[in-house]
C-alpha cells in the first residue's frame, strides 16, 4: 500500500489551515500599528509623547480621558503607509548561503483610518457632557482586515514589522471636575475558530465533510485619567509652580490576534474514529499590557514640551507562545520594557503647528537563537516630525477642516542573531547580523463640528 495516500486528509487539513491563517501572502508581526508607528500623524510626529494629551480622535486608544477636553465632534479619515528595510547579513557558518546585506522584508503597512468623536449628552438630559469616539483601521486601504502569517523560518524573520491586522477601539470619557477628566473604554480584536470533519478512502476521494468557521470579538479595558495641574492647584494665582503644566496616566490590557483550527480525518478500515487529528494554534499582532504615564509643559505661548514613559509588559507573551503550536518549540523568552518618549510641538501661526518627537525602544527578545521560528529583534530609534494646519474656511465645508502630515523614521540598532533548524543536517548553520530601517508617511483630513 502506498502511504502517500495517507498523507491526503492531512494536506486537505493543511489547505483549512492555510486559508484560516493566511488571507494573503503577506507576513504579519507581534505588533499592531498603534504601537510601532502611531494612529494618527499627530501620534507618529511626536513619537506617541503627546499622544496622552491628544485630543484628537485616536486618544480612544491611548487615553479616552483626553477626548473630554475639547467639546467639539470630529470626523476623521487617515492614510498610513510604512516601507520597512529589513536587512540580513551572513557571518558565516556550517553551510551559509553568503548573504551580504541581503533585504529580508520589505512588505509594505498600508493602512487607512477612520475615526469618529461626538457629545453624547446632546441625547440627553444630562448636563455633565460624556463623549463618545471611535477608531478603527484597515489594512491594504481597506482590503484587507485580518491578514497575518504565522510560520517557523530558516532565513529569520523581523518580530515587529509587518502588515498590522484589522484594529478597532471604542471609548468615552467625562470631566469628573474642574482640570480632571476620566476615560474608559475598549479595543477589539478577533479569536478565529475553524473546525472540519471529512471520512476519505486511500485516493483522498472525501465525503460527509463538515466545516465551521467562526470569529468571536475579545474586548480588551483602556482606561485613562488626565491632570490638569494648573487649574487643579493653581486656581487664579499668576505666579503659581504649577502653571502650564500637564499630567496624564493610561492602561491598555493585553491583546492578540489568534486563530485556532481543528481538523479530524478518518478513513474506513485504516484510520476509525475520532480520526487522524491536526490542531493548529497561533497568535499574532500581540500587544502586551502597556502603563503609560506622561508630562506635558507650556514652555512658552508658542512652545509644548512633552514626555511621556510606557511600562509594557512583554514577559507575559512567553506564556502566550506555550499554547502556539507553531513557535512554541523556539522557547522564546522576553524581557518587559521601559520606552520613553520626548516630544517638542510649535505653534507657527494661529492655525499652523509644527511637531517632532523621538523614542528608543530596547529589543524585547533575550535570545539571539530561537530554533526553527528565528525571530530577530532590534534597538529602535524612531525620529518623527510633521506639520498640523486648520482651515477655518474651505468654502465647500460648514465646519473647520483639519489636515495633518507626518513622516517617521526607524533605525534598527545591528544585532547578531544564530539560525537553527531541525531540517537542516548541521544545526546551529549560520551566523548573522539584522539591521534596517523603515519609512513611514501619513496623512489625516479632519472636519471638527
Amino acid at each position: 500500500m502506498n502511504t502517500s495516500f495517507l498523507l491526503r486528509p492531512l494536506c486537505l487539513g493543511s489547505a483549512l489551515t492555510a486559508a484560516v491563517l493566511s488571507v494573503s501572502s503577506a507576513h504579519a508581526s507581534m505588533g499592531n500599528i498603534a504601537t510601532t508607528y502611531g494612529l494618527l500623524p499627530q501620534d507618529m510626529a511626536t513619537s506617541q509623547s503627546f499622544s496622552l494629551f491628544s485630543d484628537q480622535v485616536s486618544a480612544s486608544y491611548y487615553n479616552p480621558a483626553s477626548l473630554a477636553l475639547s467639546e467639539r465632534g470630529e470626523l476623521t479619515f487617515g492614510f498610513l503607509q510604512a516601507t520597512p528595510s529589513l536587512e540580513v547579513t551572513s557571518n558565516g557558518g556550517a553551510n551559509p548561503p553568503q548573504r551580504s546585506g541581503t533585504v529580508l522584508e520589505s512588505n509594505q503597512t498600508e493602512t487607512v483610518l477612520f475615526g469618529m468623536k461626538t457629545n453624547l449628552t446632546s441625547l440627553t438630559k444630562f448636563k455633565t457632557p460624556v463623549y463618545l469616539a471611535l477608531m478603527a483601521g484597515v489594512e491594504k486601504y481597506g482590503l484587507e482586515m485580518l491578514a497575518f502569517e504565522s510560520n517557523s523560518s530558516q532565513e529569520g524573520q523581523f518580530m515587529q514589522y509587518g502588515q498590522k491586522p484589522l484594529f478597532l477601539s471604542v471609548s468615552a470619557a467625562a470631566n469628573v471636575m474642574p482640570g480632571f477628566h476620566l476615560g474608559a473604554g475598549v479595543r477589539v480584536t478577533l479569536h478565529a475558530k475553524a473546525n472540519m470533519v471529512l471520512e476519505s478512502d486511500l485516493a483522498g476521494n472525501t465525503n460527509s465533510e463538515e466545516l465551521e468557521v467562526n470569529a468571536e470579538p475579545v474586548f480588551i479595558p483602556l482606561i485613562g485619567a488626565y491632570f490638569d495641574v494648573d487649574e487643579l492647584l493653581c486656581g487664579d494665582a499668576k505666579d503659581c509652580l504649577w502653571q502650564g503644566l500637564d499630567l496624564a496616566i493610561s492602561y491598555r490590557g493585553e491583546s492578540d490576534t489568534q486563530t485556532k483550527v481543528n481538523a479530524n480525518a478518518t478513513i474506513p478500515g485504516t484510520i476509525p474514529d475520532p480520526g487522524l487529528p491536526l490542531v493548529v494554534n497561533t497568535l499574532d499582532a500581540y500587544q502586551p499590557m502597556i502603563i503609560s504615564i506622561g508630562a506635558r509643559y507650556q514652555l512658552t505661548p508658542s512652545w509644548q514640551l512633552a514626555t511621556t514613559i510606557e511600562y509594557q509588559n512583554w514577559a507575559e507573551l512567553e506564556n502566550k507562545l506555550k499554547d502556539d503550536t507553531i513557535k512554541d518549540q523556539a522557547s522564546l523568552t522576553f524581557s518587559d520594557a521601559i520606552v520613553p518618549r520626548f516630544g517638542a510641538r510649535y505653534e507657527y501661526s494661529n492655525n499652523t503647528h509644527l511637531l517632532m518627537g523621538l523614542s528608543y525602544e530596547e529589543s524585547v527578545l533575550d535570545d539571539g537563537l530561537s530554533p526553527d521560528v528565528n525571530v530577530f529583534d532590534n534597538d529602535r530609534f524612531i525620529l518623527g516630525a510633521g506639520i498640523s494646519h486648520v482651515y477655518g474656511d474651505t468654502k465647500f465645508l460648514a465646519f473647520p477642516l483639519r489636515v495633518d502630515a507626518a513622516y517617521q523614521y526607524h533605525h534598527l540598532v545591528e544585532r547578531d542573531f544564530v539560525l537553527s533548524s531541525d531540517e537542516v543536517v548541521t544545526s546551529p548553520y549560520e551566523s548573522v547580523t539584522a539591521s534596517g530601517n523603515a519609512h513611514v508617511v501619513s496623512l489625516s483630513f479632519s472636519m471638527m463640528f
